[in-house]
């Protein structure tokens, strides 16, 4: 489980840089650059050190790559304006556990335990408790309808995501070959980049991509941010999450890595002095009651 907790802790920074690297360069281009620069680094490792562009498994990573990159990160964004982040959040961390271990049952026959499942859903209604909406949104019904079906988008690309990821593994070593998480995270991040171009370039086609800021970009403040951005989440933070599904269910994994929101608002809370709710302060406490138990059972039974 240390590959999963570390996952969470390294996604949870991610977002800390990525709000601060968004306000200085616009959120698309400050995430087309650290897609950038993570391609770049993750690219000189694997070639350097790890298994560069071969394995038995590069097909799933990329098609892995192309269906959390594509379907999921930009299904995202396209649900954030509409229903708002806390929710768009929600939807995602808590469809996606669930999504992915029936997905996984079907394309692998993986069935977690009942503890597990039991401790899975415990994370996943603390997050759910912490991360809900504080009123009712004020929104057009038809906008919110969408923002919905973008939210589930978002939740299947994750979940799609990681059990191709899963998959990828599971031919890799049939085959004798055990690739690095580095080198899974790269092959998966060349697609990412394809199309993440391509859907920036689509909006931008159609007159629907995000106002950037018309200033020039402060490029010496801002890189370290994106820097920071890239190295905690394409880079380790996907390397981690790799490690943590070639030996876990996606099932198990992705309540872990759902509580990523819950650490941030200990962060920024430790950082920046943004108190959290109490509401949200009970919820982190639950779902971090359920990945001690979770870890507690994967403990257990190594041992066993």
């Amino acid at each position: 489980m240390l590959p999963a907790f570390l996952t969470t802790f390294l996604f949870s920074s991610s977002i800390l840089f990525a709000s601060r690297s968004a306000r200085e360069l616009g959120g698309m281009r400050a995430n087309v650059s650290r897609l950038l620069v993570a391609l770049l680094i993750l690219g000189i490792w694997s070639h350097g050190w790890g298994g560069g562009l071969g394995g038995a498994g590069l097909a799933w990573f990329f098609l892995s790559g192309a269906v959390g990159f594509g379907i999921g990160d930009m299904s995202m964004f396209a649900s954030l304006p509409r229903i708002g982040p806390r929710l768009a959040i929600l939807i995602t961390q808590c469809l996606g556990a669930p999504i992915a271990g029936v997905a996984e049952y079907f394309i692998l026959g993986t069935v977690p335990t009942p503890l597990e499942l039991g401790c899975a859903g415990l994370i996943l209604m603390g997050v759910a408790l912490a991360l809900a909406p504080d009123q009712q949104l004020q929104v057009e019904p038809g906008r919110f309808r969408v923002g919905l079906l973008f939210g589930l988008g978002s939740a299947m690309g994750q979940a799609f995501g990681a059990v191709l990821s899963r998959k990828a593994n599971a031919v890799a070593q049939v085959t004798g070959e055990m690739l690095d998480g580095g080198t899974a995270a790269y092959q998966r991040i060349i697609a990412g980049v394809v199309f993440t171009l391509l859907g920036w370039w689509l909006l931008s086609i159609r007159g629907g991509a995000p106002a950037e800021s018309s200033q020039k970009p402060e490029w010496r403040r801002a890189f370290p941010l994106v820097l920071g951005n890239a190295l905690s989440g394409p880079i380790l933070g996907v390397a981690c999450f790799q490690w943590a599904l070639s030996s876990n269910p996606s099932a198990v994994v992705l309540p872990i890595v759902s509580t990523s929101p819950l650490v941030t608002m200990g962060m920024a809370w430790f950082f920046q002095g943004t108190r959290p709710s109490a509401r949200a302060i009970f919820g982190g406490v639950v779902a971090v009651i359920g990945a001690c138990g979770m870890a507690w059972i994967k403990t257990s039974l190594t041992r066993s």
